[in-house]
């Protein structure tokens, strides 16, 4: 059975659980989070090894190999367009329809996680590179030990050999790891998908956000099925683009229920290797770096919110600078939120409501009830963007082999 069979199987039993189980209740309500805490657990558990083992290997055959800066270039490149079409295409939404006001409410300022860049910079380099490793969250860290790892094995191979023969076995054995993670993972799903609708309920019984998060859909099946499948046809010269969104499907599902875009690169890891053919060097340095950098489906949503707090405050329309400030800011906020794997949304709308200030610092309260499924829609954004931004740097810097549509897993 194909995977994404498993996982579409897995939550749609957790959204029937949702209805059958009386969730309003304390005690269920805590044993279906703590279920779905484990669940995510699960998942992330194999991840760290395989980025370091995987980055290092990667790392130095992109060296050896003299291959580093063309597939640095064509990262970067596709991973800037990415995040800029999604930016514009959430502005241009927002601006040309206009969703109905959110009340007003008198909810209390609470405390949310800020970014702070300072702290983003010294985490790379911990006093320790060991301790780049006890936490999953922010992945920059490992990738950069991982990278220097792999880079100084290319620097001197006769010696290194030792070290690169471990280093390639333990990847090998992360990666049957993960495919054992991945596919038990599928029931993970039931608990994942239990608690988001139990979480999403508000919205679905109040219709206020409900505008929103339609057009966030849209926006969605926009970049799915037209902008990203016409950017593989022209650049990629890919006669059959729609194979890569049936690729994804599995990690879409994996992101949008759990709004973890480290959850969802253990199966994205896992689907461009073996449904996509893409070469380990190409795929453990550019889904890492598109996991923690390319959050362009996080800044379409934050620019489509920021939008619709501010009509909701104020009638006024809105200036040439104002739209410029709020593209920008979306724009350079989207590449600071590699610590937040979960919640990234919610963390830059507070943040471009506390630069902006002119007294809109608690605008995103108005939209706190309805953070869960925001952070979903944008998760699915990134874990699309990234699928198809290392496809495309696979293709460019042909490290990638042909599979036949019938062989995805």
């Amino acid at each position: 059975m194909k995977v994404w069979i498993k996982y579409v199987i897995g939550t749609v039993l957790g959204v029937i659980a949702a209805f059958i189980l009386p969730l309003n209740t304390p005690q269920v309500d805590s044993i279906v989070a703590g279920f779905s805490e484990f669940a995510i657990r699960f998942g992330r558990y194999a991840l760290v090894p395989l980025i370091f083992f995987g980055t290092a290997m990667s790392l130095f055959n992109l060296r050896y190999k003299r291959h580093i800066l063309k597939t640095s270039v064509w990262t970067a490149a596709t991973l800037i367009g990415s995040t800029l079409i999604l930016v514009l295409l959430g502005l241009f939404s927002i601006l040309i329809v206009k969703v109905p006001r959110i009340p007003i409410t008198g909810e209390k300022i609470s405390e949310v996680p800020t970014i702070d860049v300072k702290s983003l910079i010294f985490s790379i380099f911990p006093f320790s590179g060991f301790e780049s490793l006890k936490d999953g969250l922010y992945l920059l860290p490992i990738f950069v030990l991982a990278a220097f790892a792999g880079g100084a094995c290319a620097s001197d191979t006769n010696d290194s050999k030792p070290v690169l023969s471990v280093f390639e076995s333990a990847m090998k054995l992360c990666q049957t790891m993960s495919a054992f993670f991945v596919e038990w993972l599928s029931v993970g799903m039931i608990a994942i998908s239990t608690y988001w609708v139990m979480q999403a309920r508000v919205v679905f019984e109040v219709s206020t956000f409900m505008p929103l998060c339609i057009m966030l859909l849209v926006d969605f099946f926009i970049v799915a099925g037209i902008i990203y499948p016409l950017i593989l046809r022209l650049l990629c010269k890919d006669l059959r683009p729609y194979h890569v969104l049936y690729a994804s499907l599995c990690s879409i599902i994996t992101g949008f229920f759990s709004g973890d875009t480290n959850l969802a690169l253990l199966t994205n890891q896992r689907h461009t290797k073996e449904s996509l053919g893409i070469h380990d060097e190409t795929n453990y340095f550019t889904l890492p770096l598109f996991s923690i950098f390319a959050r362009g489906g996080t800044a379409l949503v934050t620019s489509i919110c920021f939008v619709t707090i501010l009509r909701s405050y104020s009638s006024l329309g809105f200036t040439f600078f104002d739209v410029i400030w709020i593209f920008a800011i979306s724009f350079i906020t989207s590449f600071a939120l590699g610590t937040f794997p979960q919640g990234g949304t919610f963390v830059a709308l507070t943040a471009i409501c506390s630069l902006y200030g002119r007294g809109f610092e608690a605008g995103y309260l108005l939209l706190s009830p309805a953070a869960p499924i925001l952070c979903s829609f944008a998760t699915a954004f990134d874990v699309l963007s990234a699928i198809t931004g290392s496809y495309i740097v696979a293709v460019k810097t042909k490290k990638i082999d042909k599979i036949e549509l019938k062989h995805y897993i």
